[in-house]
């Protein structure tokens, strides 16, 4: 059974930092990419970040690039999201996944992120 449980989220300040985890079980976690993806309210699920299985290349969306580091630590089956300089438009429920592994059937819970004064 696949799991994928994120965590660290909270309500910080814009300009601050958050680094969100995401734990995973029930595939190969080092013989997959991941991603991670968020979604707004009343907005559709967008991606974010993807590292390759072996954590030596990675994409950011426009929006993200140079605030957002995705990496990864496979002997913890764990992807990791250190996101600095945060906006308030980076507001959203935070996921991770592996699409070539879940064919984006399952889906974690997510993980809030908030920014506000």
């Amino acid at each position: 059974q696949v799991q994928l449980v994120e965590s660290g989220g909270g309500l910080v300040q814009p300009g601050g930092s958050l680094r969100l985890s995401c734990a995973t079980s029930g595939f190969p976690f080092s013989t997959y990419r991941m991603h991670w993806y968020r979604q707004a309210p009343g907005k559709e699920r967008e991606l974010v970040a993807i590292i390759t299985n072996a954590g030596d290349s990675t994409y950011y969306a426009d929006s993200v690039k140079g605030r957002f580091t995705i990496s990864r630590l496979n002997a913890k089956n764990t992807v990791y999201l250190q996101m600095n300089s945060l906006k308030p438009e980076d507001t959203a429920v935070y996921y991770c996944n592996a699409p070539r592994a879940t064919q984006l059937k399952y889906w974690g819970q997510g993980t809030q992120v908030t920014v506000s004064s």
